[in-house]
């Protein structure tokens, strides 16, 4: 069953190659895009005809098992049905989907865009429903994936909506404070900006803490919506000799 529809979607996906739309795309990706650059419309419209079709036989562990394939092999529209099929089984979820999941960022999550919609459409809801813990998503920030550790900021965007608090927030990302990776820097700051309109006095003195030892995409994204001038505070203060 797993192989059959895993050629079908390579076949769809083949048929509806644009390379326009791949040579548009590929702007957006420092990593380079490897996608078939199929035409919005189209694919959203195949994909949920696959998920009507197969909702009777495909279960959550299927989804998983295709998922497995998906993100092994396939190319950046094939990653994102996989997401989109496991979305579609929320209401399954468990924490060893949480854990087969965290296993995509091993052997095929590459880019942010694949990241951050695994993130939106998936992860956050793991939280939401309550079936991890912030302290389950936290162990995440140790991962050797730059992906996996964008992955615990990126999520917690997501549940800013749902009224997160910073001390819930800040323990489980401090430690991604002194990450290398640009991309988890980005996640980091983008995160912090969310909860700066909420919290501006605890993320002002978070970033005071910070502002001499992390990143400075960290404190670039974080501050973008703030006044100019008052951006200025967190400017890193220069050693003087």
């Amino acid at each position: 069953m797993i192989d059959k529809k895993q050629k079908e979607i390579r076949e769809f996906c083949l048929k509806n190659s644009n390379q326009e739309i791949i040579h548009k795309y590929s702007r957006y990706f420092k990593e380079g895009f490897d996608g078939y650059g199929i035409e919005t419309k189209i694919f959203e419209n195949q994909r949920d005809i696959w998920m009507r079709e197969w909702n009777k036989e495909m279960t959550l562990e299927k989804y998983l098992d295709l998922g497995d394939r998906l993100m092994q092999v396939g190319r950046f529209e094939e990653k994102s049905l996989a997401i989109a099929f496991v979305a579609s089984q929320r209401v399954k979820f468990t924490p060893a989907a949480f854990d087969r999941m965290g296993k995509w960022f091993e052997i095929g999550i590459d880019n942010w865009a694949t990241t951050d919609v695994l993130c939106m459409l998936v992860l956050s809801n793991f939280l939401k429903d309550k079936i991890i813990t912030y302290e389950k998503l936290k162990e995440w920030n140790t991962s050797d994936s730059e992906w996996k550790r964008r992955a615990v900021p990126v999520t917690l965007i997501e549940m800013v909506k749902e009224g997160l608090a910073t001390e819930t927030a800040l323990p489980v990302i401090e430690p991604l404070m002194l990450d290398d990776s640009q991309n988890v820097q980005k996640g980091v700051g983008t995160l912090l900006r969310g909860l700066w309109k909420k919290w501006p006095n605890e993320i002002k003195n978070f970033l005071f803490k910070w502002k001499d030892q992390c990143g400075r995409l960290i404190v670039q994204y974080a501050t973008e919506k703030m006044d100019k001038e008052y951006r200025k505070k967190f400017r890193k203060t220069k050693n003087i000799v």
